[in-house]
Formats: C-alpha cells, structure tokens, sequence
C-alpha cells in the first residue's frame, strides 16, 4: 500500500469524513460507520528456524494472486537470481488468467489503465545464510541490485 494511503483517505478510516459528497460518488446508500482501512500495519512474527531458507516481503497485489504456498514454492524451486521477478510475474500471469486474458495481452496495457486489472505489486525475497547468522558476523556483504520491473 502507498505510503500516502496511511496520511490520506481520511473519509475511510474515520466516519465523521465519510458523509456527502463521498456518499453519491462510492455509490454509498449510507455512510460508512466503520473504518474501511487503517494506517496501522498487520504484523506477523516468526522466529527464524535452520530450515528457513529466505523471507518473501510483498504488497497485498502478490498475495492475491499467489497463496503463501504457491509464492514459497516459485522461489524454493528456482534460482535465487530472479526471484522477486518471477513472483510478480506469477502474479501477473494469475491476474490475466483471472480476467480470461493472456499475459502478454495484459503486459501490452498502459500501466495507467492496467490499475483496473490488478493491484501494484512490490516483492522483496531476502535470502538466509545462516552460517553468518550463527557466527554473528558483523561483516556484511553489500549487493545494489537494480530493478527493471517485469518483462
């Protein structure tokens, strides 16, 4: 989600700004007496295990096109270059198939039109070593890896 969404849209989150003109432009029979969304994030905490191999940091958009499972699964049976890639385009190919589309068809839309096909998808997959882990190294190894987006 936009990080302007947790300063804006102040009509869904407090009911005292959800009244007219908002009502007519939603299609709203009433006012909404509930809060729609919220700035406050969803946290989830998992202590880190031998096992775990790499952590899938992702907007809303991949994850409702891919199940955890599905997402875990891209990035276990693949390279690690690429991983972040991959899922989005996992996604992608989910979200034309969802709308009877090719992906090829979707990717050819204006991104600005494209926004009523899918939702923005950002993806993150952090790779575990846990032999540094374990040591507690200090010793870093910096990588700036540039994105290009999906192709």
């Amino acid at each position: 989600m936009q990080v302007s969404r947790s300063i804006g849209d102040v009509y869904l989150k407090r009911p005292e700004f959800n009244r007219e003109p908002l009502n007519p432009k939603f299609r709203l029979a009433e006012p909404l007496r509930r809060p729609v969304i919220s700035a406050e994030p969803s946290i989830t905490t998992h202590t880190l295990q031998p096992h775990d191999r790499f952590l899938i940091f992702a907007s809303d958009g991949l994850w409702e096109h891919l199940s955890n499972q599905e997402a875990v699964d891209i990035v276990h049976n693949h390279p690690h270059v690429g991983s972040a890639k991959r899922l989005i385009k996992a996604a992608l190919q989910e979200a034309a198939r969802k709308r009877e589309m090719r992906y090829s068809d979707l990717k050819r839309i204006d991104r600005g039109v494209r926004r009523h096909f899918h939702d923005d998808i950002a993806v993150i997959v952090l790779f575990l070593d846990h032999d540094l882990i374990s040591k507690g190294s200090r010793r870093s190894l910096l990588q700036s890896v540039r994105g290009g987006g999906v192709s």
